[in-house]
């Protein structure tokens, strides 16, 4: 397209305005609620913000089903050595619990990088698409259980009025229920809301993936046989390798080890007890093979990666 044209055109300078001032407004209540810390729970239930003041390593962490927002800055989540970049003008999606690396990759003190989680409820989402009727994708290959996508003004509207709430504490009970239902109504109409759909729409193969997980984090110190997994997914064999790996990144062996490892390393930092007696709570026979493999996923052995939390924490 010409230079011409394009200064013709009003369309592209009347999306940007649209788009940038409810950012605007919600990088400032983030930075207001953040002010002196890193990671802020909100009096909103599954809504939290972050705020960090200079790039980072990837650094292990956790992937939720959640809704990720930058206001200000840039961050990029790996999950299966894959980078997911989202900044003031993408949203990063994602579906299942499973393992990542997450990296600040634009912040300063004087711009810090600043952000929001939101928790996504996928029971209300099964209920949009139950209620709405709210047709099946055409042609939906993507199996991936994360991803990024365009952040709209219908989707920043809500987000915008969601965080405003927090400054009307009596209102929080009434509103937000209701902010909450139209936020996830909007990703179901973004542009990944095929991939929400193939999640929670009842019968559909990443359901039963879906299910199976929740299922497995019951009961992950139990010995698995992958073929009674397909069968609790209701899958064949090949078929259930393909889509569980697809989703995870991982086999279902490699899952179940990476739950006992998170459940083994929040008992010992919470609950204080030593790896040895961890270790088989969790499932292991041996100590030793505990030991290495938590190493190997953590970067250190259990009581040095455990004491350095610590550490940061009372700092």
């Amino acid at each position: 397209m010409s230079d011409s044209k394009m200064s013709d055109s009003t369309m592209p300078e009347r999306t940007t305005e649209t788009t940038v001032a409810p950012l605007g407004d919600i990088a400032h209540r983030i930075d207001r609620w953040t002010t002196g810390a890193e990671d802020v729970a909100s009096a909103i239930p599954d809504l939290g913000f972050f705020r960090r003041t200079r790039p980072t390593q990837p650094d292990t962490c956790l992937v939720e089903p959640a809704l990720l927002v930058v206001a200000q800055g840039a961050k990029q989540m790996f999950v299966g050595g894959a980078p997911h970049r989202y900044d003031p003008s993408r949203f990063l999606i994602t579906s299942l619990d499973i393992p990542g690396q997450t990296q600040i990759l634009e912040a300063s003190p004087e711009a810090p990088c600043l952000g929001l989680m939101l928790k996504l409820d996928l029971r209300l989402l099964g209920e949009l698409v139950a209620q709405n009727m709210i047709s099946p994708p055409h042609d939906w290959k993507d199996r991936s259980s994360i991803a990024t996508g365009t952040l709209t003004p219908e989707l920043l509207q809500p987000l915008d009025r969601l965080v405003a709430l927090l400054d009307e504490p009596a209102a929080i009970p009434v509103l937000s229920p209701l902010i909450l239902k139209e936020i996830h109504y909007r990703l179901l109409m973004s542009d990944q809301g095929a991939r929400l759909w193939s999640f929670v729409a009842s019968g559909s193969p990443n359901h039963r993936i879906l299910a199976l997980l929740n299922w497995m984090k019951q009961n992950y110190a139990e010995p698995l046989r992958v073929n009674d997994l397909a069968e609790r997914a209701q899958m064949s064999g090949s078929s259930f390798h393909q889509h569980f790996r697809d989703l995870t990144t991982m086999s279902p062996l490699q899952y179940q080890k990476w739950l006992r490892l998170n459940e083994a390393r929040q008992m010992m930092l919470n609950d204080r007890l030593d790896a040895a007696s961890v270790s088989y709570q969790v499932g292991y026979e041996s100590p030793s093979q505990f030991s290495r493999e938590y190493a190997r996923l953590f970067g250190n052995p259990p009581k040095r990666d455990i004491d350095q939390l610590r550490a940061h924490v009372a700092q």
